[in-house]
Order: structure tokens, then sequence, then C-alpha cells
């Protein structure tokens, strides 16, 4: 076993890092304020090569890997979580599938200039009525001439409205549940697609969050996604890598969060010394630092497995699980370290407590992987 990085993902962390410090931080707690995307920033990350970290060359990527597309995600989320899951969204909910089941012709057409950052990517999965229950969708394609006219509506698109490329998943055959789901690649301009409501979040208040709309919006066979009737499946396999990146940014938020506390902690006096030297904050400090190290091993360990070709989907809802509920829990001891000052918007730990909360949520809630790892337990 070998628990150092290597060389690449040392370099990797540190020219994030770096880039985080300089180019995200300084306007994180504005954007969030304003719920303003920051297209710029974007640019840069694409400058840096971040926008297409885990595919080939011949894709318009840097041909590293899920490790390397984590840490970045990780040092991202560590100063503004809704940057982390931008990148997050655009990677792998967008460019994984493309990736795994596009044909060349779509991989160069729509994969390339994402991951050149030309273009930026986002996943249609989520209904009214279909959250956890993705299989109860509603949005129908239906084949008229050359064309396949969806019909219908998805909620809660990360990187929606901004997005030029959608991944989106309707139902070819309604009688069939599983069976009868499609993946399409919808293009902004194309003819009946619509962005619908704009949502106002609680956290990641900087990445755009939308309602999308079909209104016998055209889309070309070719546009078909892998095979008719394989959407469920490339659906829920797309999943399973995007709770590595959400995992990674869980991890980051909760750093965030403790180098902050540890910094007040160290310049604060209570009693006639630093409450960093006080037993009742100096152990929260501890189990906070114990358990977001725990949930990076489980993070690493899902990005290395999934980096080596091997199965994942354990490591990955266990990583997206624990790192979670240990973003949550360390970002509410830092708003407690930092006592009243923690509930103001003059420290950033109330933001990081706030982003916090949707890493329990999005890309499937903490109970819904829970479900998952007890079936595999018990089957």
């Amino acid at each position: 076993m070998d628990f150092k990085l290597s060389e690449e993902h040392e370099m990797i962390r540190k020219t994030v890092r770096d880039f985080a410090k300089k180019e995200v931080e300084p306007t994180a707690a504005e954007r969030d304020d304003q719920e303003r995307f920051d297209l710029s920033i974007f640019e840069k990350m694409a400058d840096l090569g971040l926008t297409g970290i885990p595919w080939g060359e011949e894709y318009g990527g840097i041909g590293s890997d899920y490790l390397s597309y984590c840490l970045a995600i990780e040092e991202l989320s560590r100063v503004c979580a809704a940057t982390g899951v931008t990148l997050s969204a655009h990677t792998s909910l967008a460019g994984w599938p493309l990736h795994k089941f596009g044909t060349e012709e779509q991989k160069q057409k729509y994969l390339k200039p994402m991951a050149l950052g030309e273009k930026i990517g986002a996943y249609g999965l989520t209904e009214s009525g279909s959250g956890s229950d993705a299989a109860a969708m509603k949005t129908t394609a239906t084949l008229v001439g050359e064309n396949y006219h969806l019909n219908g509506s998805k909620l809660f698109i990360t990187n929606g409205g901004i997005a030029d490329i959608y991944i989106v998943f309707a139902k070819t055959d309604p009688s069939s549940k599983h069976l009868g789901t499609t993946a399409f690649i919808i293009e902004k301009d194309f003819e009946g697609f619509s962005i619908g409501k704009k949502e106002r979040k609680l956290g990641i208040r900087s990445s755009p969050t939308t309602e999308i709309v079909f209104q016998d919006c055209k889309v070309p066979q070719e546009n078909v996604l892998g095979k008719i009737g394989e959407g469920f499946k490339i659906a829920m396999m797309t999943l399973d890598g995007g709770r590595n990146g959400i995992a990674a940014q869980a991890v980051g938020i909760a750093q965030g969060a403790l180098d902050a506390a540890v910094a007040y902690a160290k310049a604060r006096e209570q009693f006639g010394k630093p409450i960093a030297a006080q037993q009742g904050i100096s152990f929260k400090l501890a189990n906070m630092a114990t358990s977001i190290e725990a949930a990076r091993l489980l993070t690493y360990q899902a990005a290395w497995l999934e980096s080596e070709g091997l199965p994942y989907g354990k490591a990955s809802a266990m990583s997206k699980l624990f790192a979670g509920d240990t973003a949550m829990k360390v970002t509410t001891e830092a708003v407690q370290v930092f006592g009243g000052y923690g509930y103001t918007k003059d420290y950033p730990v109330e933001r990081y407590m706030r982003d916090a909360k949707i890493t329990q949520i999005y890309e499937g809630t903490q109970e819904i992987q829970r479900l998952v790892l007890a079936r595999m337990l018990t089957k």
C-alpha cells in the first residue's frame, strides 16, 4: 500500500491551491451574496487544463486521472464550494458519460470542446416527481421523422443556464420503467429547449441551478448517447463517479472550515489565553481534523479505484456518505468555535455550513447511499 501522492498529483494539488487562493477566494463571499456566476473563473480554470483533467489529449484533456480531478475539486471547494461543483458537474456528470458511452464523433464534437473549456456541460435527470426514484421520470422522447421530440422538464440542474451541452434522460418507452429510458445530448440552441426557473438556494449560491424545459425539442437521432433503452444504466453509472466529486467537495468544505476555525482559535483570547489552548475548543479541533482525514482517505480510495479501472461503486457510496456527514458536522462545529461571530457574514464559516448541507442531498441523498450499501452487504 502507498499513501503518498505522486509528484504529478502533488503538482496538480499545489497548482489548484494557488489558483484557488489567488483567483477564487477573494470574490467567494461577494459572489455568494450576489448569487453571481463568474465565467472568467471558469475560463481561467480552462487555461490551466482543469476542465479536462481525466480525459486524454486526443479529446482536449491533460491525460491525468480521477484522483487528480478529485484533488482539484477539493482544493477549489476549500475556498468556494460553488466553484468546485461547477467543475464537478461539468466533468463527472456531463463529461464522464460522453467519454464512456459516446461515439468517436460525439466525443470530438462535444467532449473535446468541454475538456478545452470552450463549452460548459450539465446533466438533467431529476424531475418534480422523480428524485431518488429516477425511473419514475415523465419526460418523453418520441421519434418523429429524423428527430426525437422531447417533452417535459428537469429540475435542479447544476450549471443550468450557463451550460452549452446537457446530458438529458427521457422515456422512449413510457410503458417500461427502467428499460424504457434513453440518454440524449442536448445543445442549448436546439429548437424547443429553454431555461425555466432559477432556484434561490441556501448554499452554493454562485453556482446557478435552474429548471430546463422541453417543448417538442428536436434532437437528431445521432445525439442519442449509448443505446436506446440504456439510459437508466448510464444515469446510475454516471452518478457512481459523480459521488467521488461530491465527496471531494465535502472534504474541501470541511477543510476550509477547519482552517478558519484553527486560525480564529489561535488569535481569539478568552480568560487570558487563546481559546485554542482551552480543552473545550482544542478537543473540537482535534475531532474535526480526525473526521476530515478519515473522509479524505475514503474519497482518495474511491477515486484511485476509478482511476485504476477497478469496481468503485461501494467505495464511492461510502465516501460520499461519510464525507457529506463530516462536512455538515465539521462546519457546524466551526461556527460554534467562532461563537456569535460564526453566525455573521463577517467570517466564512456560516457560508461553509450553508454549502455543506447540499453534499448530503445531491447526487444521491445520504439515505440512498445507505440503501445502496445495505443492498451490497445483504444481497
